[in-house]
């Protein structure tokens, strides 16, 4: 797809997570941010992050991700509700940041550091001794089919292995939850919204057959091959 489909893509999606609004907030409170710093290790367009800072206030936040169109969301973002004095967005490597930082956020951005044992392991660098990490991440649910580890790839962890290799890392688990299946129907739907919006309102436009079958790709794929297998878990981690 061209660069104003993919531009539009993600639109109507509140975060790049299956996440609800309720968990959102939960997951916040474990966190407890207080005034100082909190770094969101590719950040998107830092939702979460625009809502730790709009409650605390004292805190610093910074944004690091090198998708330069969701960093302009979140600068949009924080300028509407008053927040650009309060946090920043920086076009950088995450896998690179250095520290230390005193909480940090890396949700669904272990693909950065180049896997998830590589991201628990650099993080545990980079967060301060007596820190917070908040770390989501894709786990297997169940055994995935051939087909799943072909479009996850094969770094995905079962949820025991992966709270081992955070031991092992030297976190300790301050928290722990998994995404439900109704958050994860709803951020599958609404990374397709926008798309399949755009299709009703254009189905003649030279782009609408490259643009209908990606849509029924990805929906093919989410209830044939990984709904109920690929789980997504938040991490609350101390150190």
């Amino acid at each position: 797809m061209d660069d104003e489909l993919n531009a539009l893509r993600r639109t109507r999606m509140r975060w790049n997570t299956p996440l609800s609004e309720a968990h959102a907030e939960l997951l916040l409170d474990r966190m407890a941010p207080g005034p100082g710093d909190l770094t969101d290790f590719g950040c998107g367009w830092g939702e979460l992050l625009l809502r730790a800072a709009g409650r605390t206030p004292g805190l610093r936040g910074t944004g690091v991700d090198t998708d330069g169109t969701s960093l302009a969301r979140g600068r949009a973002a924080a300028r509407e509700r008053g927040l650009a004095a309060q946090v920043e967005f920086v076009e950088a490597d995450a896998a690179t940041w250095d520290g230390p930082v005193g909480r940090g956020l890396c949700i669904g951005a272990s693909h950065a550091f180049g896997s998830t044992k590589a991201a628990l392991d650099r993080l545990a660098r980079v967060v301060a001794p007596g820190g917070r990490l908040l770390f989501g991440d894709g786990y297997w649910a169940a055994p995935p089919s051939p087909t799943a580890l072909e479009i996850f790839g094969g770094d995905i962890l079962p949820l025991p292995e992966l709270l081992d290799a955070a031991a092992a890392a030297g976190w300790q688990v301050l928290h722990l939850s998994a995404a439900d299946q109704r958050e994860w129907d709803d951020f599958e739907s609404t990374s397709r919204a926008a798309l399949a919006e755009w299709l009703l309102a254009h189905p003649a436009d030279p782009r609408a057959a490259e643009v209908r079958e990606w849509l029924g790709r990805r929906l093919r794929e989410y209830v044939g091959d990984y709904r109920g297998v690929l789980g997504f878990t938040y991490l609350v981690l101390g150190r």
